[in-house]
This record gives structure tokens, sequence and C-alpha cells, in this order.
């Protein structure tokens, strides 16, 4: 039985890429070698990690505006320290949105004053906020536009005078967006791009140098460019099935096609959510994510029998976190419609039962 994988991360990927990345383990390219074996000095990677920079910038809008794109690893986690290790002289701003933003916050601080522009911890972080000004000698504002575990999502790029960095682990590639309007984003590959093991990052070169501290190799931005993502050993794996997702989301018609097919999905799925008696959303409506719904069972009680349906759907990964508990249903761009209508049928007979 196919297996409907709704989980946050790592999460689902396309099936032809599936197909691919397991073909390169066993030999990559006729060359009796196998893709985990191969030098990551070969003329192959190189290929490899060259096409996949420049794919994610022409994927983003990017390419021939001063943009580089990076394959590195640590995760969103590591960018968290990156980030301020490299653009953080006096002070940045940061709007909290949940628990990854709180997290980048906290590593901020170790390298100056960190200012939270504004928060909706007030709400558990329910909603985006608005209203709120923006400093003009910040560094930097920091953000993160899908946040996975409260299901919560930016709709429109705030306006600022001051360089704009994001963590778009969860949503990047998943909508059209001005990506221009950003002077910095990354985001952990493991949700729209591939496995777990490389985070990409495509930064404005002139962003940097600007810092009087002294910075780590393997944390300079300056210096995995000049490196070429290859500073160390990349993770030659996830790199090359990241760019395989890649290649498909272009001949899918690009992040604008995906855009619309994942609005339709997530409108499907919403609609079910809303109009069913027997569940509610956790996020605010105008907020809700694309990505990652969130709702509970108006009666906790009916939490065994809906399990129950879901596992015999063969419906996996839709545990909420337990920051919010109930479920999430994570809509990442692989994932098929005949899920969501799956999940709904579930929520359908749960309704008609009870």
């Amino acid at each position: 039985m196919k297996i409907h994988n709704f989980s946050a991360g790592p999460s689902i990927l396309p099936q032809e890429v599936m197909e691919q990345a397991s073909a390169a383990v066993l030999e990559l390219d006729n060359s009796g070698l196998s893709l985990i074996e191969i030098s990551h000095r070969s003329k192959s990677f190189i290929s490899i990690m060259e096409e996949a920079c420049e794919l994610a910038l022409r994927l983003t809008g990017l390419s021939g505006k001063g943009y580089k794109a990076l394959f590195l690893q640590g995760g969103a986690s590591q960018q968290f320290l990156m980030t301020a290790y490299n653009l953080l002289e006096k002070k940045a701003g940061y709007i909290n949105t949940g628990t990854w933003s709180t997290k980048a916050m906290k590593e901020a601080e170790l390298f100056g004053k960190v200012v939270e522009i504004a928060s909706s911890k007030d709400q558990n972080f329910n909603y985006i906020p608005e209203g709120y000004d923006i400093p003009s000698d910040l560094d930097y504002l920091h953000l993160t536009t899908n946040n996975t575990i409260f299901g919560t999502q930016y709709k429109e790029i705030p306006d600022t005078q001051v360089p704009l960095v994001a963590d778009m682990s969860s949503d990047v590639f998943s909508r059209k967006w001005d990506y221009s309007k950003f002077d910095l984003f990354y985001a952990g590959a493991q949700k729209n791009m591939g496995p777990a093991g490389t985070t990409l990052v495509i930064v404005k070169e002139e962003l940097l140098g600007n810092v009087s501290r002294s910075i780590p190799s393997m944390l300079d931005y300056t210096v995995q460019i000049k490196g070429g993502s290859m500073f160390n050993t990349p993770p030659v794996f996830a790199i090359f099935t990241s760019l395989l997702t890649l290649r498909w989301i272009e001949a899918q018609g690009g992040v604008e096609a995906i855009g619309k097919k994942n609005s339709i999905k997530a409108t499907h799925l919403y609609g079910e959510i809303d109009k069913n008696s027997k569940f509610i959303g956790f996020a605010a409506q105008k907020d809700r994510s694309e990505m990652n719904a969130t709702f509970n069972l108006v009666d906790p009680q009916l939490a065994a029998p809906f399990d129950a349906l879901c596992e015999a759907a063969g419906i996996s990964g839709l545990k909420g976190h337990r920051s919010v508990g109930g479920y999430r249903a994570s809509i990442y761009n692989a994932l098929p419609m005949k899920s969501i209508e799956t999940l709904v049928d579930c929520m359908q007979v749960l309704e008609k039962k009870y």
C-alpha cells in the first residue's frame, strides 16, 4: 500500500528523484563508480555542484544579480549562528514567529545586540505580526518565512531599508517570490529540496566582509564562496539529490507553477478543516501556511478513532508538534493531491460516524 507521507521533515521527495538518486548510488553516469564513492574534487562532482548552485539561482530569479549560492552543512541551526557571525556588528532585529526564530535570536545574542522587533508569542505563535516599525540602524532584519510547528507563513515580504535575512527552510522553492528583496536566505534541504545533510545559502556578495571580528574559516561565507562550497568535503549524496529535485521543479514549470499546485492542495485541506464539525484550525486564517496545515480535534476523545482511520488509509507523519498538539499535515512540493484527498476522506468519515 502506498504511504501518504505528511511528515514535516525529512519529508517526501518526488518518486523520480528517489529513483534517479538510488540508481546513482549504484553507479553514476556509467562511470563504474557509485555517487557516494567518487571524489568531491572530480570533474563529475564539480559539475554537479556548479549546476546545483546555478539552478538554485535561476529558480529564484537571482542569476547575474550579485548573489552566490552555497551548499553547506549544519542545517538551519548552524545558519542561526553563521548569519550573525558574518553580519552582526552592532545590532540586529528579529521577528519572532516561533521556535526557530527564538533559537536564531539566542545564537545572534552571542555577537551583538538583538532587538525583538515583533512577536506572536502572546497567542502561541498562531499568527504573523503586523504593524511594527523597523529601525534604520539595524545591521539586518531576520525573519522565518514559514513556521513548520505552528503552521503560519508570510504572504508578503516586509518592506525594509536594512538588509533582509530569512530562514526559508520549509517553503523555499514552494511559490513565487521576489527573492531579490532578500539579501541572504537559507534553507535546510530536508523539506522541499532533498535529504537531510546539506543547507542551501543564497547571499548577496556585497553584504559580506563588513564586520570587524575574525571569523573561523568554516563559518565564513567568503571562504565558502571562494572554495565553491567545498572548503571541506561536502555531503555528496545530499547535494546530488537536491540537484535532482531542483531539476524536477524546473521541469514542473518552476516555482510559479509549483506554487499554484501547492495553493490548490492547501485550499482543499483547509476547506475541509473549516467545514468539518470535528476539527478546528490552529493558525489565524490570514496567516495559514500552505506548507504545514495545523489543526486540532474539537473533541480530543476522538483522537483514537481518527488515528485508526488514518493508519488504515496509509497516512503517516500527521501528528502535531507537542507545542501545538493535534495534527500537522505537511503539504510540501512533492506531496500529491491524492494524499490530500485521502486525508480529507478520513476526516469526513470521522464526522459521519461521530
